[in-house]
């Protein structure tokens, strides 16, 4: 009876969990982060971006930030008028890539998107494995602890180990 309980308990934890592991974070630039002077269209290619997963640019905060625009705004390099909603400012930014479809991001400071190519356009897929992705229209960067590396993965198997103790004493 314990072992069954224990089974169905694992099995609930793990099938809720499966989207979360299998998302994945993009490092935008990968060492060379969010900066003046990469291709960053040449980074995204060849990528593959699937709902739930995360764009996470990194940069040093004052000299660049992050404006989310669409092909037009891409294209021209313009920043959206209320830029407030769209943009994101604080040096290491973490966009969740809600939904399907094209995204573009462009730095909106100075001449940065059109001297410094700090410009990236992707397609986003739908999401891979169990369950849709969570969808907002104006998602929120959720800061990555720099100083303790939590990630989602690893708060996953937080839940998994406690879903197990908790298993095993009933």
């Amino acid at each position: 009876m314990a072992l069954s309980r224990f089974l169905t308990m694992f099995l609930i934890v793990a099938v809720s969990i499966i989207p979360i592991i299998s998302s994945t974070d993009f490092i935008v630039g990968d060492d060379n982060g969010w900066a003046t002077g990469f291709d960053y269209q040449a980074w995204a290619q060849g990528k593959e971006f699937h709902a739930g997963d995360k764009l996470v640019f990194k940069y040093m905060k004052g000299k660049h930030n992050v404006m989310r625009v669409n092909g037009t705004g891409f294209q021209q390099c313009a920043v959206p008028p209320d830029s407030s909603t769209q943009g994101f400012t604080t040096g290491n930014d973490v966009i969740v890539l809600s939904s399907p479809g094209r995204k573009w991001y462009i730095c909106g400071i100075s001449n940065h998107c059109e001297n410094g190519k700090m410009k990236v356009a992707i397609t986003v897929q739908p999401q891979i494995g169990f369950g849709a992705p969570t969808s907002s229209p104006n998602p929120t960067p959720t800061p990555i602890s720099a100083a303790t590396g939590t990630s989602p993965i690893y708060s996953s198997w937080i839940v998994i180990i406690f879903a197990l103790l908790i298993a095993i004493m009933f």
